[in-house]
């Protein structure tokens, strides 16, 4: 198993972003306060995409940078990869005003 690295913007994030191109099952290694955690991938994600660091219910928001960047449109598993299939955003949402 091959191990690649990532990085979280915030302590408070649900997500990371991958720094290379990673396989199924393969996993990856963040720093999440101070300690490194590893997720095991769960499908082939492209260098600079999003994976979930824990589970992310059904509507719950999605955490980048410390700060709500979509809302999750189906349960997303840890280590699955989080992008416009499962999130919708909420930025210039008119219906959210």
């Amino acid at each position: 198993m091959d191990i690649q690295k990532a990085i979280m913007m915030n302590e408070k994030d649900n997500v990371a972003t991958l720094l290379a191109h990673v396989d199924k099952n393969n996993a990856a290694q963040v720093m999440v306060g101070g300690r490194l955690m590893e997720v095991r991938i769960q499908g082939k994600i492209q260098f600079g995409h999003k994976f979930a660091l824990r589970k992310i219910d059904k509507g719950e928001n999605v955490i980048k940078y410390g700060e709500p960047i979509g809302q999750a449109t189906q349960d997303i598993e840890e280590g699955q990869h989080v992008h416009v299939h499962n999130v919708e955003s909420l930025r210039a949402r008119g219906d959210l005003l």
